[in-house]
């Protein structure tokens, strides 16, 4: 089976590691990207896409739509995380079609068990 492709987009670096080690750990390619550019540019052939919702130089919901009206989001995933004081980031992402969003919280706890549920078929 073939390893999937993760591009996360997270403005901390410091949690930005900390994602991409565990989501390395759980069997995942992940590769770490800090500017909207980068994820663009680095999304083909990924399977997921983790855009941190917390970043004020971030505006993830318009990069998901551009990336949507492009078709550049055809069978990549998306998940959004975002800080659970700011239900407003959650309805955007929602809004812009995110797959899943859910608190930063959580993000750390669970992150390789969401690319993992994101990726199974059944949900597809």
């Amino acid at each position: 089976m073939a390893i999937a492709r993760v591009v996360a987009l997270i403005g901390d670096l410091l949690f930005g590691s900390q994602v991409q080690g565990a989501l390395t750990a759980g069997g995942f390619e992940v590769e770490l990207v800090g500017s909207a550019k980068l994820a663009r540019e680095r999304l083909p052939g990924a399977a997921v896409l983790v855009i941190d919702l917390t970043s004020p130089d971030l505006d993830g919901p318009a990069l998901v739509q551009e990336l949507a009206g492009t078709d550049a989001l055809r069978g990549v995933r998306t998940l959004g995380f975002y800080a659970h004081v700011d239900p407003d980031a959650r309805r955007r992402a929602l809004e812009a079609g995110f797959d899943q969003v859910v608190p930063r919280s959580r993000m750390a706890r669970e992150g390789v068990e969401l690319v993992r549920r994101l990726l199974a078929p059944s949900d597809w």
